[in-house]
């Protein structure tokens, strides 16, 4: 029975899985938007979005604990400075996932995953 299997694990170990999503969440910061396949994207979104809740809070339990799961500094300091001013009043939903058609050589579904209150529809 697959009873509480709710999660995609890409077809990856443990740490593998960790630290990938932990890279691919670091891009998604610094750069605002990152072109992936579809189900990393999904993976990502709820791997990020309990991060970018926590920002909300702005004290040193939540620097901790955001640092645990990304380990940058660099992205830690865009985090609290930029991206908390834009995203403190927001209630959640702080990614958007747009599907950007199939890839060519195997025919994998792509998207791009960005930060919703960096891009707006006119701007792509």
């Amino acid at each position: 029975m697959k009873h509480n299997k709710k999660k995609n694990h890409l077809s990856k170990k443990y740490s593998h899985r960790n630290n990938m999503l932990s890279n691919m969440a670091c891009s998604l910061i610094l750069h605002k938007s990152i072109y992936t396949t579809l189900s990393k994207a999904k993976v990502l979104r709820q791997y990020i979005e309990p991060i970018l809740n926590k920002l909300k809070f702005n004290n040193i339990n939540s620097r901790r604990t955001i640092f645990k799961k990304l380990k940058n500094k660099k992205v830690i300091n865009i985090l609290f400075n930029n991206i908390f001013k834009r995203i403190k009043n927001r209630n959640g939903g702080y990614v958007r996932i747009l599907k950007a058609g199939y890839r060519k050589g195997d025919s994998s579904k792509m998207s791009i995953i960005q930060l919703v209150d960096y891009y707006k529809y006119e701007d792509l």
